[in-house]
């Protein structure tokens, strides 16, 4: 009998969550919640922006139901903001890499 290790790769939930973002898709918290099983998906949501620096939009929209719900998705950040975080670390004296 053959003894064959096999390699397996773990990946976080967090990168299956960017990964969904990364394809374009929008997804809910709820929907965050339960297809990654992500606890504090707007946790997840904040570490992958600060973290990160991965430029994730919410954006609120009302349902049916009239209920808001506020989808994620991910862009590029505006030239207004990567200027801003230029001269935050310009002032912070950080040279970046």
């Amino acid at each position: 009998m053959t003894n064959v290790n096999t390699a397996t790769t773990v990946v976080s939930k967090s990168a299956k969550l960017l990964t969904a973002l990364q394809a374009g898709e929008a997804l809910t918290a709820k929907q965050i919640a339960a297809r990654f099983g992500i606890g504090n998906p707007t946790a997840t949501i904040s570490d992958l922006r600060l973290r990160g620096g991965y430029a994730i939009f919410a954006n609120p929209k009302k349902n049916a139901k009239g209920i808001s719900v506020t989808r994620y998705k991910l862009g590029s950040a505006p030239k207004a903001i990567v200027a801003a975080g230029y001269r935050a670390m310009a002032a912070a004296k950080v040279v970046a890499s």
